[in-house]
């Protein structure tokens, strides 16, 4: 979602707004990180837990999560002057997928978050995101009583491709937010860069 054009007087260009998804695994603090860096309101589609959606939804590691989100999480972030960042933060539930195609259009690129206690439950974004094309960064969220890894261990544990960056990062915390999705806007930009130059050449 990229919008920009100059006014009739012939003044600056308009400012750049682009579409950023934040996804992962059911609990990983996709609606925490959206919260934390959004500066308005953020939307959110969350509903409590039932009892039916015990016998779908692993809480293994998560034992205090007493809400899901059922369609998405929406916020906004300037990043710089003339540059903003909506983030659309997805359900982690597999039940929940077939919203993705619609929030991925006109996409940037991503946020896949990641928690090193359940790691196995990032691949299924990991894998939308590559058979997609979409430039996205692995963030991992450090929570508290986890054991830390650094960022090579968790790429190859995911078996990423070459370049694909893993940060670290609190969720909870407007800077550390900041600064993975600061990373993400530079990486695609050189992603998307590259396959303009393949194009041409």
């Amino acid at each position: 979602m990229v919008s920009e054009h100059s006014d009739a007087q012939g003044g600056d260009s308009a400012p750049l707004a682009l579409k950023i998804l934040v996804a992962g695994g059911f609990g990983v603090g996709k609606t925490t990180l959206v919260g934390a860096v959004s500066e308005i309101r953020p939307l959110r589609t969350e509903e409590l837990l039932s009892e039916a959606g015990q016998l779908v939804d692993d809480t293994g590691g998560v034992d205090q999560k007493v809400t899901t989100t059922v369609a998405m999480d929406f916020g906004r972030i300037t990043i710089r002057s003339g540059l903003s960042l909506y983030l659309f933060g997805t359900p982690g539930q597999d039940r929940f997928w077939f919203l993705w195609d619609e929030l991925a259009q006109g996409a940037l690129g991503a946020v896949v978050l990641a928690d090193t206690r359940r790691l196995e439950d990032c691949f299924p974004a990991v894998d939308y995101f590559e058979h997609r094309h979409i430039p996205f960064v692995v963030a991992v969220n450090c929570f508290a009583g986890a054991r830390a890894y650094g960022a090579h261990d968790v790429s190859r544990a995911l078996d990423l491709d070459r370049g694909t960056p893993v940060v670290l990062c609190d969720a909870r915390d407007r800077d550390s937010g900041k600064e993975v999705l600061i990373r993400l806007v530079e990486y695609a930009g050189r992603m998307h860069t590259a396959r303009l130059l393949d194009s041409v050449g």
